[in-house]
């Protein structure tokens, strides 16, 4: 099968792409004329230039291929408000959504857990749950993520061969942003100013291109998978980064008190200081999960996880070291 992959200078992208050889495929690497595809030059692959922003290019990459992946998924750094946050990301979905033509025979979008409602009685959360109306919290990538979530259900609805793929909480290689990598880096370098508790799912980048190709091969179209790895509190993770790191062990922070720093951080870098070192993208991620059930993937697509906990945590600490965005500790 031919698979364009976008977003595969990012971390979950660039897994996508990797997974999609290993198991046989054809992969062509969609991207904007000024991506570095360094991270990609010992795969095989077909290189087309599209923005997510211009459909007329869109359109005519996503002509040559038999199933996409868009791992071009908005992971907010700097603060904006949840409404311009949310509109910026729907448009640019919508103009994909047109791009696809009708030789495609999948469309996977790579959705966030955290647009999951928890499960009402505690239990580890699972596909079919859904905010009945927009989430009161106003978060950007709580919100982002919500509303791009409802607009792939409505486009299968629709007809479109749509199907949400959503990775936990992924840590791997490749992470340039860094995206969820932040926490490992800012608790190896110790500059995370704090945590906040909460209840995780943590996966390997690596394990969750693999379920994502999986999606492309036997998904159903309307439906969402969990791509998951180990159950995990912000407590066993956070400890686990700073034990690999062997440095101290960060606070905890009150969820109120982490919510008041960012906003202090915010109004600094709006009157041109640097960017919050505790973003609210970042205390949604550690504050608004929960425990995961990845039964479904595992029952209609075969998917498991390969990496536990630590080893996953261990990959991409050295990554980070190598990659030069930890200089302090020693890696265990």
């Amino acid at each position: 099968m031919r698979i364009a992959v976008i977003g595969a200078t990012g971390m979950i992208g660039n897994h996508t792409a990797r997974a999609a050889v290993a198991r046989g495929h054809e992969v062509v690497v969609v991207h904007r004329r000024s991506s570095n595809l360094a991270a990609l030059a010992d795969l095989p692959f077909r290189s087309v230039v599209a923005d997510l922003d211009d459909r007329d290019s869109l359109r005519a990459a996503l002509a040559q291929v038999d199933a996409v992946v868009n791992c071009a998924a908005p992971y907010p750094v700097e603060p904006r408000p949840w409404q311009a946050e949310t509109a910026a990301s729907l448009a640019r979905m919508e103009n994909f959504y047109a791009a696809c033509g009708p030789n495609l025979s999948k469309i996977v979008y790579v959705g966030g857990a955290i647009a999951l409602r928890r499960d009402p009685d505690g239990k580890p959360g699972h596909e079919g749950l859904s905010y009945q109306e927009r989430p009161r919290d106003p978060n950007p990538y709580l919100q982002a993520k919500w509303a791009m979530d409802a607009q792939a259900l409505a486009k299968a609805k629709e007809g479109l061969p749509v199907l949400v793929g959503i990775p936990a909480m992924t840590f791997g290689e490749h992470d340039y942003g860094p995206t969820t990598g932040q926490l490992v880096v800012k608790v190896a370098d110790g500059t995370l100013p704090g945590y906040v508790r909460g209840r995780r799912n943590v996966v390997y980048a690596g394990d969750a291109g693999r379920g994502l190709v999986m999606a492309v091969e036997r998904g159903r179209a309307g439906e969402r998978y969990l791509f998951t790895g180990t159950d995990a509190t912000m407590d066993e993770i956070v400890a686990s980064i700073a034990d690999l790191a062997d440095v101290p062990l960060p606070k905890v922070l009150p969820l109120g008190l982490a919510r008041l720093v960012a906003k202090a951080q915010e109004l600094r870098w709006r009157l041109g200081g640097p960017l919050p070192s505790v973003s609210a993208t970042a205390i949604a991620v550690m504050s608004s999960g929960q425990f995961l059930s990845g039964a479904k993937a595992r029952a209609e697509l075969g998917y498991e996880p390969t990496l536990g906990l630590r080893e996953t945590l261990a990959r991409a600490l050295t990554w980070f070291r190598a990659k030069g965005y930890v200089k302090a500790g020693v890696a265990a």
